[in-house]
């Protein structure tokens, strides 16, 4: 990418995409374009190939997904096969016929089976069953990728997907019914010591193990990729290590400063058991990630405190 080129960021103001932004903001490219949703419904084809006509851009980075936690996935399957099989479907279509001379699609770690052998390989996509709890939104991102392979394929595109392992960071979704784990976690402890309570009561067993990857090394990871000629069509990224549920719970306790004890609920489900990515083709690309999980647990729990919990 030139410094100059049309850059368009779907879903700018998520959690992935305005790290994304911040960091093209950062490097210094000039030319980004951004809308809201209220701006253009991405689930409206029509809407979404006029914008494309009238913007013209060069490079697209698709950020834009209905996502969510277990608990989310779980209740509204239909929502996240239905909106995210429609908003990459309209991007992906129209960057083909808009001549986009590249495309990066975000995908997510829960594209690959259930009892995966670990870590996870990009070759290991499509081998066994996937998670019941997100099996709706695995689909749909599944299909995003075989859907940029086959343009690739026969049209010769230059569309290439990501699978980010859990991410957490600036922007991120607090709502109880609907974060993902390390956010859902900073909530928790942080209201239990406000409010006084010596016991904070946690899904499952504490047993599975996550992977967790700031945004913003997410982010820096992207730009990069998407500056290389010679990335694959379809990468991992991620840090390569991981914890269990109970040591990050535990790590959020201490960060917080509460003092009472973790109850943990066994009778709700624990999810997938592990998601240990293999990030070794990222690495031999030349990226590896620079914020380890305390330094960006301690950013994530600060950025709560000030943007979230002081407003509430």
């Amino acid at each position: 990418m030139e410094k100059n080129s049309r850059i368009y960021v779907a879903g700018h103001r998520g959690l992935v995409g305005s790290a994304i932004l911040r960091k093209l903001q950062a490097d210094g490219y000039t030319k980004l374009i951004t809308k809201t949703r209220e701006e253009l419904d991405l689930l409206d084809f029509a809407a979404t190939k006029e914008f494309f006509k009238n913007t013209k851009p060069e490079y697209v980075f698709d950020a834009a997904a209905k996502v969510g936690g277990i608990l989310a996935n779980d209740t509204y399957p239909a929502e996240f096969i239905s909106e995210n099989l429609a908003i990459q479907n309209n991007i992906i279509r129209n960057c083909h016929a808009g001549g986009v001379k590249k495309l990066l699609f975000l995908g997510s770690s829960c594209v690959y089976p259930r009892a995966c052998p670990q870590p996870i390989k990009e070759e290991y996509l499509l081998t066994s069953e996937l998670e019941p709890t997100n099996k709706a939104y695995a689909v749909a991102k599944i299909a995003g990728i075989i859907e940029c392979q086959s343009y690739n394929r026969q049209y010769g595109t230059n569309f290439i997907s990501v699978m980010p392992t859990n991410v957490y960071g600036a922007n991120d979704n607090f709502d109880p019914k609907t974060s993902h784990v390390l956010a859902a976690l900073v909530r928790k402890f942080h209201e239990a010591k406000s409010s006084g309570s010596d016991e904070v009561r946690l899904w499952g067993t504490g047993a599975p193990r996550r992977e967790l990857l700031n945004t913003d090394d997410l982010a820096d990871a992207c730009v990069f990729v998407m500056n290389k000629e010679d990335a694959p069509d379809i990468l991992n990224i991620g840090t390569g290590m991981d914890l269990t549920v109970k040591e990050i719970a535990e790590l959020i306790k201490k960060i917080s400063g509460f003092k009472g004890t973790i109850k943990w609920d066994a009778s709700k489900p624990d999810g997938t058991p592990r998601k240990l990515l293999d990030v070794s083709r990222i690495h031999a690309l030349g990226w590896r990630h620079k914020i380890d999980l305390e330094e960006g647990a301690k950013m994530l729990y600060d950025y709560f405190v000030e943007n979230v919990a002081k407003k509430s």
